[in-house]
């Protein structure tokens, strides 16, 4: 996990935060931070933390929604988008049967 992600990303809800926004870009969907926040399954405050430092480190990225300036829209970055594809298909390989 460590080569693909650091360690911490794996405590709190950095990692529900990670996993809805993957699944939420492969069925085409927008994300907004409310609807995060509910995902990340913690308080708001704890929530809005988190896709904070998680978007000024670069792995999440801020969407103003055209439709409505008071929402925003959060979707990972590409680079984190790209690892989370390296590492599901590193795991895909690991747990693949040996036949």
């Amino acid at each position: 996990m460590a080569v693909f992600f650091q360690p911490d990303l794996f405590t709190d809800p950095a990692w529900d935060i990670l996993l809805d926004l993957k699944a939420a870009a492969q069925e085409g969907q927008q994300v907004s931070v409310s609807s995060l926040c509910i995902a990340a399954a913690v308080p708001p405050t704890t929530a809005l933390r988190w896709i904070t430092a998680m978007a000024e480190i670069g792995m999440l990225e801020r969407r103003q929604d055209p439709a409505d300036a008071r929402r925003v829209f959060i979707e990972l970055s590409g680079e984190t988008s790209a690892k989370l594809d390296d590492y599901f298909a590193a795991l895909a390989t690991r747990s693949a049967p040996m036949i």
